[in-house]
């Protein structure tokens, strides 16, 4: 219930497992809302969502063969507001929501009280993004941070990150790149200090973990 005009919100529900849909349905109806239409489809959905008086869909994402992510422009600009429901936990899809238009994502995953507490935010007016989606937003922006930084070092120094990432010493790299270990420990210096890292053990750390990235 929005809590400054005591209006029960109504909630739409799009998914095509009705398993699914029913258990929302129990969850929804412990606190105060009231669904007021479901759907499988993007069909149904047109068929049924502007005559529903709906506040808020709740959309899934994987509809059968529809992707469910099309339907949310379409929503918005029937002036209801959306909050994706969906297994997808990567960032790529999680950005992709909110550019199209949606106010709230909540992945599967997480507990019925992240559902209710994402509900509660968008009624109120404002985004929800739960703390799976958030983490997996947080985590591609500090990889895309590390892959900035690896771009400043020069070629040398990254064979150089390479080669410690693959466990190789100071004194094997010398006899690989046919330079003095001195040499390697200069190189070494310049990319702890490109990349902002606490000495050698950190940069070996980071040297393994790039290979990730």
């Amino acid at each position: 219930m929005n809590e400054r005009t005591g209006k029960v919100a109504r909630i739409f529900l799009i998914d095509d497992h009705p398993a699914v849909r029913q258990g929302l349905k129990v969850i929804i109806s412990q606190e105060s809302y009231m669904v007021c239409g479901e759907a499988e489809n993007s069909l149904e959905t047109f068929e049924r969502i502007s005559s529903s008086g709906a506040d808020i869909a709740l959309l899934d994402l994987s509809l059968g063969e529809e992707n469910g992510l099309e339907l949310i422009a379409a929503i918005r600009k029937l002036g209801i507001t959306v909050l994706v429901y969906s297994m997808h936990e990567d960032a790529g899809t999680i950005e992709r929501t909110f550019t199209a238009g949606a106010n709230g994502y909540v992945t599967k995953r997480e507990m019925a009280d992240v559902l209710l507490a994402a509900l509660s935010d968008l009624q109120s007016g404002k985004r929800h993004v739960s703390p799976r989606a958030a983490r997996s937003l947080a985590d591609r922006a500090l990889s895309s941070s590390e892959v900035v930084k690896v771009t400043l070092l020069s070629e040398r120094e990254r064979r150089i990150l390479s080669m410690l990432g693959k466990g190789e010493t100071n004194t094997d790299i010398a006899a690989d790149l046919f330079i003095s270990v001195r040499t390697v420990e200069t190189y070494c210096a310049r990319i702890i200090d490109k990349l902002e890292l606490d000495g050698m053990k950190a940069l070996r750390r980071y040297a393994i973990k790039s290979k990730q990235l």
